[in-house]
């Protein structure tokens, strides 16, 4: 099948990938759409791995004011060379995780981050919801392991569904940027603030 133009124009517009990167992914499925969109998407994760250990000393912190003035947030997003931070697509991603943290309120950027009591205040009130409702000890274990890991994606920003697209977590989003920009992307930190909130 030979590759139009229209075709890579299509995929590169889908996946903001290179040309020559569209056109090889599509000659290399046959002009399957679906099929190139998934080929890129596999080596925007080869490329986020290979990256993964680079220092991110450059970077922008983005914010983020919710109507009314009544929430905010601030974020530094990594990345490795002063000429990325300065791309509107590193910009706006950055802009959308401030957005991001301040719909789903997380807890912290990466599992390793989430504060041991806060684990232990969830895991004591599972523990204490499976033997009040009666089920023998080991069948409690597993509902607490269960629940734990729930509420642990649901709390640590990378494991969270954006808000923008609920298919795909932010770690998702990071990782297919990376594999587009070709740098290694992190979130450092970030802070929310909420009127009357400590």
């Amino acid at each position: 099948m030979s590759i139009t133009s229209k075709m890579v124009k299509e995929l590169r517009d889908k996946t903001a990938a290179g040309m020559m990167d569209c056109k090889k992914a599509l000659t290399e499925t046959n002009g399957d759409m679906e099929k190139a969109v998934d080929l890129l998407r596999q080596k925007g994760l080869a490329v986020a791995a290979k990256r993964a250990g680079r220092a991110t000393s450059e970077g922008v912190i983005a914010t983020y004011i919710h109507a009314g003035g009544k929430l905010g947030v601030m974020v530094e997003v990594g990345c490795e060379t002063d000429f990325v931070a300065k791309t509107d697509q590193f910009a706006e991603f950055a802009r959308d995780v401030a957005m991001h943290i301040a719909a789903a309120n997380p807890v912290s950027v990466t599992r390793e981050e989430v504060p041991a009591e806060v684990i232990a205040r969830e895991k004591e009130i599972y523990i204490q919801q499976g033997l009040e409702s009666g089920k023998p000890e080991n069948i409690v274990e597993k509902m607490v392991t269960g629940k734990l890991e729930k509420f642990i994606s649901e709390i640590v920003l990378l494991e969270q569904q954006f808000v923008k697209d609920p298919d795909h977590t932010i770690q998702d989003i990071l990782t297919d940027l990376v594999g587009k920009i070709g740098e290694n992307i992190t979130i450092k930190r970030f802070s929310r603030f909420q009127v009357g909130e400590e």
